[in-house]
């Protein structure tokens, strides 16, 4: 679906055009055009990118295909950016979706193949016929694309944060895990699907952290220097995202080691106790090998005590190995 919006002035002047009403105002001077590709077709595509906007091949295939990572790429008359947004779905599972944009300094095209909030809510601002200060110009438009965007990290960061703490109850305490029926294979695959959820998080927040300084540097020919602030200001925002998935990875690091520390102790608990009872039963074992022998004269034949003996002493030897191994906290 193709989507336009044309501004005169911060003015929303005409919206929805044809393709081929949009050829007439694409090189109408003093006119601001933001064009958004939602989940196209190859003949839409094709259209705007191609036809209408005459983009690089390269940056088409760039947009067309997706990108694992955010990025930045300069060309004569437009900036290329790939950009993330992430979400958690009613699912509850975390996910991540590609926002391609170019900007020149009179148009701005966006393309995405899924719904996308940041998308929806800036239509918003920009509808009706009063003035809209963020449609003065297409980098002011991609700065309140980028600004949405990033806004709708803080909420996923905090449902990390909850799941960590979730997922720690589980690592750490073992009513939990009983309680929720988890045994360590489960606590391990939440452990494992949580990590994976953050090194995704990280893995956009970083580069897309670098694109935006880029941008703030004032280098940037469809950045005016009056918005270099703003773009400063999301590069600050990017940062603290980025710390903040920092601290839950080591958060999770941590209690990782926790868990794996308090395993090892319980293993070594239950190699202490198997090793106590094999000494506590190592006098009988010892005593009844020995006493069980094939001998040419049974003493108990003729000291029918014997027998008994041979228990007492069993017994007494046993009681001074539990002895032992209680002095040495075994148990």
């Amino acid at each position: 679906m193709i989507r336009s919006f044309v501004f005169s002035e911060g003015k929303l002047a005409a919206e929805n055009l044809d393709l081929d009403a949009l050829r007439l105002v694409r090189f109408d001077k003093g006119l601001i055009i933001w064009v958004d590709l939602d989940q196209p077709t190859e003949e839409e595509t094709r259209a705007v990118l191609e036809t209408l906007f005459q983009f690089h091949p390269l940056s088409i295939e760039d947009c067309v295909t997706v990108s694992p990572i955010p990025k930045l790429e300069d060309y004569d008359d437009y900036s290329f950016l790939v950009m993330h947004a992430v979400d958690f779905h009613k699912d509850e599972k975390f996910h991540t979706h590609e926002l391609n944009l170019f900007i020149g300094k009179e148009f701005l095209v966006t393309y995405h193949r899924q719904e996308l909030r940041p998308i929806r809510a800036a239509m918003e601002r920009c509808g009706g016929k009063g003035v809209a200060p963020i449609a003065r110009g297409p980098d002011r438009l991609a700065h309140t694309l980028l600004d949405l965007l990033t806004d709708y990290y803080k909420p996923v960061i905090s449902e990390l944060g909850r799941e960590l703490d979730d997922l720690e109850d589980l690592l750490l305490d073992d009513d939990v895990a009983q309680e929720r029926k988890l045994g360590a294979k489960e606590v391990m695959r939440e452990m494992l699907g949580f990590r994976k959820d953050l090194s995704a998080l990280r893995q956009i927040v970083r580069p897309q952290r670098e694109v935006v300084y880029r941008l703030s540097r004032g280098e940037n020919k469809f950045i005016r220097p009056i918005l270099i602030p703003y773009y400063r200001d999301l590069h600050d925002d990017l940062n603290q995202i980025e710390q903040a998935a920092s601290s839950l990875n080591e958060r999770l690091l941590g209690s990782l080691d926790v868990y794996i520390n308090k395993t090892s102790y319980q293993s070594s608990e239950g190699i202490k106790v198997l090793t106590a009872l094999t000494a506590i039963t190592l006098p009988p074992i010892i005593i009844g090998g020995w006493y069980g022998m094939n001998f040419r004269f049974m003493p108990e034949l003729d000291f029918p005590w014997a027998y008994w003996l041979m228990i007492a002493l069993t017994i007494i030897s046993m009681v001074l190995m539990w002895l032992w191994i209680k002095k040495k906290n075994w148990f």
